[in-house]
């Protein structure tokens, strides 16, 4: 018999919803599992509330008061009413992350639905088609930022083809006491204004920013900074896990020899985490709520918006320290799981901040040498070469139909499939890393058809002006939605112009990754990271009728341009 580490049961469990979310917890002596709602009826009320976090306390926008939301436990195949009630005095919203329903239930505003506006009640109600970890969050006015994120778990109609004795939902998110918009104000001013981590002339002479004087002349050049990888990061954020800082230590409990599942999420505003447990191998069982064949590894990276879910088998008598390392290594979050409350293993030290590399600046197997030899002086006027030309400022590179203006600071050279490679800040450690190739589908895929056709979308930026968008136009310009015919099949390649990771998510789909791995067994996934200079090619079945938002799920990224729609027509398989 499976011990769940969340009980069954209608309505808040206990006294769990009368307590804040630090209270609500192993580490407080309480419980280590998430206040719990389940059942075909929930309730949940959108709100203001002050938070604590390291001995200070900031406002929060909660659900049901708590920090993350509660954790919205479902079966398969049921049906579910969600009512919400905004008692804000602005219009709210939830997405339902990777849920598979009616395009008018996805809870986007102005693309699905008009949104829930100030002492408002509006039901989502779905049939449940699928099972996995998800979570949900606002897509209102950057309240995301503020704490309107929870957690999902839809437990199969049938067997689970996962065994596991016991599980914790592990939510990573970033909190700031600085306001989401006050901060989106400071990048538009200063884009490189929480980077404190910059390469310093006494990081040069002492040889600590492992950099040499060509590189950085290269860089310099370029005028880009090789440690531009995280907008935001550890000089404002705090990193929790379930609400908690680092200091406050969540804890869940084992059994030595138990199989633990954890289900982690990345439910954070802009931070990508890379994830470890020192001592401990994790076994990858699920990616974004869909089975896989298991990959045991030491180290994953966790992009926004997507989930994991690994077994661990802890058999000592001990505590192991959860590590949730931002990329840029500006921070942690931190957790433990041990066999007793009260326990702690020793975190580790941020290692070594990353410097980016000319792969990340889509220069592909261009080696230093045959940089330094560029003709940097003798550009073609308006083309902004002399080594700045590398910045990829040249609008004769610009693939047809890409719009190219003050949106635009860079064309990829040379983009490449990176889905092989280890990610940001895990080239050199010398353990197992994760990457999107190890990912195989452990049920066949349904749609075995060749795609019909091809589309290519460039993921665009201008980074001195904070400016973001798809093919060279954000949002807020007369964008045409990208359009599909119903359960038309295609291949889509996504291709990073920018030197930043963009964790692209699709509302209302699965696509299939195409990794180059076993035929008809291609990973689904809702949401996938394009590494700077990279590209990634899905095949989507665009079954879903509807209206479906397209976007950047970096939340300042999306607010700044990098967003769409994607209409698929017919809605009722009939003429459109």
């Amino acid at each position: 018999m499976l011990l769940r580490g969340a009980a069954a049961g209608g309505g808040l469990l206990g006294l769990q919803g009368l307590l804040p979310a630090w209270a609500q917890t192993g580490s407080a002596g309480l419980r280590s599992d998430l206040p719990t709602l389940t059942g075909p009826n929930i309730d949940l009320t959108v709100g203001h509330s002050p938070f604590t976090v390291g001995g200070r306390t900031g406002h929060a926008i909660t659900i049901n008061g708590v920090l993350p939301a509660p954790l919205l436990r479902l079966r398969e195949g049921q049906n579910v009413r969600l009512s919400v009630t905004n008692t804000l005095d602005e219009d709210t919203s939830i997405h339902w992350h990777g849920l598979l329903l009616p395009f008018q239930m996805d809870g986007v505003p102005g693309v699905s639905f008009p949104g829930i506006k100030p002492r408002e009640t509006f039901v989502y109600e779905f049939p449940v088609r699928q099972s996995g970890t998800f979570w949900y969050h606002s897509h209102s006015n950057l309240q995301e930022a503020m704490g309107h994120y929870g957690p999902l778990v839809i437990d199969p109609e049938g067997a689970d083809p996962v065994a596991y004795d016991r599980e914790h939902v592990l939510v990573l998110s970033d909190w700031s006491f600085m306001h989401p918009h006050e901060i989106l104000d400071k990048l538009k001013k200063s884009p490189g204004y929480f980077n404190r981590q910059r390469t310093t002339l006494a990081g040069l002479m002492d040889g600590s920013d492992r950099m040499s004087l060509e590189e950085r002349r290269m860089w310099g050049q370029m005028r880009m900074d090789p440690r531009d990888i995280l907008d935001v990061n550890g000089s404002t954020y705090t990193y929790l896990i379930n609400g908690h800082g680092p200091q406050e230590n969540w804890t869940g409990l084992f059994r030595p020899g138990e199989r633990v599942r954890l289900r982690v999420i990345n439910a954070s505003a802009m931070s990508i985490f890379n994830v470890r447990i020192p001592g401990l191998a994790m076994t990858v069982v699920q990616a974004d709520g869909e089975n896989v064949r298991p990959v045991e590894t030491d180290e994953f990276q966790i992009s926004v918006a997507e989930t994991y879910d690994v077994i661990v088998r802890p058999t000592d008598d001990r505590a192991y320290t959860i590590v949730s390392e931002a990329i840029d290594r500006s921070g942690m979050g931190r957790a433990t799981l041990a066999p007793r409350l009260g326990m702690t293993a020793a975190v580790p030290p941020l290692r070594e901040v990353p410097n980016l590399t000319m792969a990340d600046m889509g220069m592909g197997g261009m080696d230093h040498g045959s940089m330094a030899g560029m003709d940097h002086g003798t550009s073609a006027p308006g083309a902004a070469h002399d080594m700045a030309g590398m910045n990829m400022r040249d609008p004769d590179n610009a693939p047809p139909d890409m719009a190219v203006g003050v949106g635009v600071d860079m064309v990829n050279m040379a983009p490449r499939n990176r889905l092989g490679e280890r990610p940001t800040g895990l080239t050199d450690v010398d353990h197992r890393v994760l990457v999107y190739t190890d990912l195989v589908s452990l049920a066949p895929n349904k749609d075995r058809r060749p795609p019909s056709r091809t589309m290519e979308i460039h993921l665009t930026g201008n980074m001195e002006r904070f400016m973001w968008g798809f093919d060279g136009r954000k949002f807020s310009e007369i964008v045409e939605p990208i359009r599909f015919e119903r359960n038309e099949r295609v291949r889509v390649t996504l291709v990073n112009d920018t030197m930043m990771a963009h964790p692209i998510h699709l509302h209302g789909h699965f696509f299939e990754l195409v990794t180059g791995g076993p035929e008809g067994h291609q990973p689904l996934k809702h949401t996938v990271n394009v590494a700077p200079g990279g590209k990634v090619t899905f095949d989507l079945t665009a079954d879903a009728p509807g209206d479906w938002a397209f976007h950047c799920h970096l939340l300042m990224h999306m607010h700044a341009g990098m967003f769409n729609v994607v209409t698929v027509r017919p809605l009722d398989g009939a003429a459109s």
